[in-house]
């Protein structure tokens, strides 16, 4: 597994799509969410959040 520094939503991406292939879904979910949440773009983030399939992880306000 590769060390990552997490400056860039690319970066939370990146690793989202790693933990995906190591066959841990709820911590790419997470790590999906945080790269949206940084992405400026709404339809990017939008794009980010559908590429990692289920409900958000995060508590409701």
């Amino acid at each position: 597994m590769a060390l990552f520094t997490f400056n860039r939503p690319a970066d939370y991406l990146d690793a989202a799509r790693e933990m995906a292939d190591a066959g841990r879904p709820t911590l790419a979910r997470l790590l999906a969410e945080e790269a949206a949440d940084r992405t400026p773009d709404p339809e990017e983030a939008a794009r980010i959040r559908a590429e990692f399939s289920g409900r958000s992880l995060r508590p409701e306000d």
